[in-house]
């Protein structure tokens, strides 16, 4: 038996099958368990993404000798001729070859006779927006009241080209692109029954490569097994793409980060050796950058839907918010310069270079400060110390502690203990590090080191770089080093978080309970038969004696 690639072999049957849409499928399962049916559907999507598969699917649902279903048996005579493209009343045009008012004139002639065999004579037009205007002039009669027979399925990569007339007249479905998470995840499940053995770093290299389309997933997927010789290497599948991993861009960010200039070009010299389209991996430097600005802002907004979040979440914290927004827009430029440059190369690499200038003279009057130094994450977090302008507050200082000066190194060891909730509110902490902190009580502290243990739901936010940003905190608030230590386990007494979350809740109670006691609240539900919704009530906090 010859080869069946897997586009073909794996396309699905049924919409349980089906790898995402989940809003399409909500859709036509409900219209047709309601027998809702309408009588013309379009499907709009890039390619790949299922949009004749699901018409496909539909026609079988409307035809399958079980009787209207959104589960069809798949074993009728219909649902067989249906998946084998031999049906009779499921008639098949390819828009794109029949783009003439004849051709649809001839088409259209049949419609008024019953079908053949099945319930519903149903015509699938694939791309449609290929077909004339004087085509879509001479279906618009037909498609705004067809014989209750007929059913037009349209299928479409470019919506926009309809005529309003003919949109009008449909049921739209967008269908959306698929993260390449979810093709990843796919492929997972799939290349272990196809006795196919691969490295995860090769499968999101063809996730992100195929651009929201599971087909071309799928040809991809085919073509690497053929390179690699049915082992899908990371390195194979990046030779076949021919293109740069993700790691380069990472390793590129690590150079800019650390001031080191001579990294950086040997970096983009390693680079030049494999050819790349520079453009390319400028947008791909923009998009990685782009994600750390997102996890400067809301740390939980970053999903793995690239397969880097923990590359993105680790240079968020050895990075200043200031230094990414400047990366970001010195590429964002360059991008546009680029074609007037003399070579793509030296086109590139002179915007990584002024990325290094714009950022050296600050992180130079860094590490000549006292405490800094050139390289590394110190210079990082001096810069961060001076640009988070913050009011000063007054250290939790424990009575145990004893007295101290920064100017003599012989003083009693500070040991750091009492309501870690209100030591937390003065420490300079930001992101994933104060909420991991947050997460955390405080354990047993002496001589100038302070134990921590982190709630285990949290542990995935865990990493050695929170310990010495906490560390830095700490020192700064107590005047001296203070080194600290994160164990992850079960934790019986409050976190932060947790105080801070049932102090919400208290606040909310108390709010809800004097709204529903007031009497005019009270007198207007009655007046105007009205509802009280508490989701809708928000405390207010009162500063001085108003109340």
């Amino acid at each position: 038996m010859s080869y069946q690639v897997l586009a073909r072999k794996y396309r699905p049957s049924t919409f349980a099958e089906l790898e995402g849409q989940e809003h399409v499928l909500r859709a036509l399962i409900n219209a047709l368990e309601q027998n809702r049916l309408h009588h013309a559907y379009l499907f709009a999507g890039t390619r790949g993404v299922g949009k004749t598969t699901i018409a496909r699917i539909l026609a079988k649902c409307l035809n399958c000798e079980q009787g209207i279903t959104a589960t069809p048996c798949g074993e009728c005579g219909t649902c067989n001729e249906i998946s084998q493209g031999r049906n009779i009343d499921l008639i098949e045009v390819d828009a794109a070859s029949r783009t003439g008012v004849d051709d649809m004139r001839e088409l259209l002639d049949n419609v008024q006779y019953m079908p053949t065999c099945s319930r519903f004579k149903i015509y699938l037009i694939d791309e449609v927006h290929m077909l004339s205007k004087s085509s879509f002039n001479a279906m618009l009669k037909t498609l705004e009241e067809p014989p209750e027979h007929v059913k037009f399925l349209f299928a479409t990569t470019e919506p926009k080209k309809l005529p309003v007339t003919v949109l009008s007249r449909c049921l739209q479905f967008n269908l959306k692109n698929l993260p390449p998470e979810r093709i990843v995840n796919y492929l997972k499940q799939l290349l272990p029954r196809e006795d196919i053995k691969f490295e995860e770093s090769a499968l999101w290299q063809i996730g992100r490569a195929a651009d929201g389309s599971m087909r071309d997933a799928l040809s991809l997927t085919d073509q690497a097994i053929s390179y690699s010789e049915n082992f899908l290497t990371d390195d194979a599948v990046k030779s076949m793409l021919g293109n740069m991993d993700q790691r380069e861009v990472y390793e590129l960010l690590d150079a800019l980060i650390s001031n080191d200039g001579a990294k950086l070009l040997d970096k983009v010299d390693r680079i030049a050796q494999f050819a790349p389209d520079y453009s390319a991996l400028l947008d791909e430097l923009l998009g990685v950058l782009h994600r750390i600005a997102v996890a400067h802002a809301v740390p939980d907004g970053i999903d793995n839907s690239q397969g880097d979040r923990d590359l993105v979440v680790a240079v968020a914290e050895a990075v200043s918010r200031e230094d990414i927004q400047l990366y970001y827009q010195i590429g964002l430029i360059g991008k546009r310069d680029l074609p007037m440059a003399p070579d793509p190369r030296s086109g590139f690499e002179m915007i990584l270079l002024r990325m290094l200038a714009f950022t050296l003279d600050v992180k130079q009057t860094s590490s000549n400060s006292p405490n800094g130094n050139a390289s590394g994450e110190s210079p990082i977090a001096d810069l961060l110390s001076k640009i988070d302008k913050k009011p000063a507050t007054t250290p939790v200082i424990p009575a145990q502690a004893g007295t101290y000066s920064t100017s003599n190194s012989s003083v009693a060891p500070v040991e750091i203990s009492g309501d870690w909730h209100r030591i937390l509110e003065q420490l300079e902490l930001a992101g994933v590090t104060k909420t991991l902190a947050a997460n955390c009580t405080l354990g047993n502290s002496e001589n100038n080191h302070c134990h921590l243990l982190l709630n285990e739901q949290h542990a995935s936010l865990w990493n050695k770089t929170h310990e010495s940003r906490i560390s830095r905190a700490l020192t700064k608030l107590y005047g001296r080093e203070i080194g600290v230590s994160i164990e992850v386990g079960i934790i019986e007494s409050e976190t932060p978080a947790q105080l801070d979350r049932r102090q919400q809740e208290e606040n909310q109670a108390r709010a809800v309970s004097a709204i529903e006691g007031d009497k005019n609240i009270q007198e207007l539900i009655r007046t105007f038969n009205g509802t009280l919704d508490p989701k809708s009530i928000t405390p207010v906090s009162h500063t001085g004696d108003s109340q």
